[in-house]
């Protein structure tokens, strides 16, 4: 019998679909059947990506966030709850077997209110257990408990951190001969303008900037492109080192190849404070509170880490999904965390506050 199911996307930023990119193959190699509901950016964002050539579209839930910052208030007034509401409602379920949601909000608050199964499947998922994370953030950890909700989770980490949560779901990469000089920049928060600035002092590197704009273009050492996924990976793989702010999947990806990471988590952004605690608990990165050229300087003259030889998670997940029982998750994270050896040892004694003075 083939399993029907509807796989709800979360748009703001691009780690769900960086996510979902490698877990549809994998799915449908399993014999799943898949529509997908995209929310949480405007609808002609979309536009361009190579993943669906079908999807239901809603507007969603989403953050404000304006030169690297969340702005709270803004975020209220934006997001328009009565449509949300509505979205919910009036969502069509009859068919779907399934709901996965990678925390997109419709679809898992939808499965909820019809008493439909739903399984979430998200870094955001990890943070049910007990792993690194910073202080306070009460109204942050409420939402983020309450934003998709389901009944089934599937958390992603870098490290498992003693808890039943998998490795990161990411592409496989090949370690190609790696330019010393090369740095590649994804700060899609921050103004580009700031960016540059940033940057533009450190001539002996060439930084390959990836940003939002119509057309590429150079000012000096510093290349600016449009954002596109081959090209982008094409230089990751090339880079000697990433400077982004703290999303979970372009770090996945640093770790998985050894690079070097300098990293600015969006002031204010729960997740990506903690992710910045994750990574300095692991000795991975070397974290920026705001862009300083000191900070750059110094990681610039750091050397490489050992990559992580993560396993092939989306194929695992895919056919635990489709397993008759399936196995309780905390067997399906220790099988996965059994198959390779990590390298780095988390330090327990870290505690809750980003170290500003660590370099890793």
């Amino acid at each position: 019998m083939t399993l029907t199911v509807l796989y709800g996307i979360q748009g703001t930023g691009n780690g769900h679909l960086a996510r979902a990119r490698c877990l549809i193959p994998a799915l449908r190699a399993a014999g799943v059947e898949l529509r997908f509901l995209l929310s949480g950016r405007d609808q002609d964002q979309f536009k361009d990506n190579d993943l669906f050539e079908h999807y239901e579209y809603r507007k969603g839930l989403t953050m404000e966030i304006k030169s690297g910052k969340v702005h709270p208030l803004e975020t209220l007034v934006k997001n328009d709850n009565i449509q949300f509401f509505k979205d919910v409602v009036s969502l069509d379920l009859t068919n779907i077997d399934l709901v996965i949601s990678d925390f997109e909000p419709v679809t898992a608050w939808a499965a909820k209110l019809r008493g439909k199964s739903c399984i979430a499947i998200s870094h955001q998922s990890a943070f049910e257990h007990d792993i690194p994370r910073v202080k306070g953030f009460i109204f942050s950890r409420l939402i983020m408990k309450l934003f998709a909700p389901a009944k089934v989770s599937l958390g992603v980490h870098w490290h498992h951190f003693n808890q039943p949560i998998l490795p990161p779901i990411i592409e496989q990469h090949e370690n190609k001969e790696v330019d010393s000089n090369l740095i590649l920049v994804y700060m899609g928060f921050e103004k580009l303008e700031d960016v540059i600035n940033f940057l533009s002092p450190f001539t002996d590197f060439r930084f390959m900037v990836f940003a939002r704009v119509e057309r590429g273009f150079s000012q000096g050492n510093i290349r600016v492109n449009p954002i596109s996924h081959d090209e982008f990976h094409k230089n990751l793989e090339r880079c000697s080192g990433v400077i982004c702010n703290t999303g979970f999947e372009l770090s996945s990806e640093c770790l998985q190849l050894g690079k070097k990471l300098l990293t600015k988590p969006i002031n204010g952004q729960y997740e990506q404070l903690c992710n910045a605690i994750a990574l300095q608990s692991l000795g991975r990165a070397t974290v920026m509170q705001t862009l300083e050229q000191d900070k750059l300087a110094a990681w610039l003259k750091l050397g490489g880490h050992k990559p992580i030889d993560y396993p092939d998670v989306a194929q695992a997940v895919a056919e635990w999904l489709v397993e008759t029982p399936r196995r309780p998750v905390s067997s399906l994270a220790d099988s996965l965390w059994s198959s390779f050896e990590n390298p780095y040892v988390y330090d327990e004694d870290f505690g809750d506050e980003i170290s500003r003075e660590l370099l890793c």
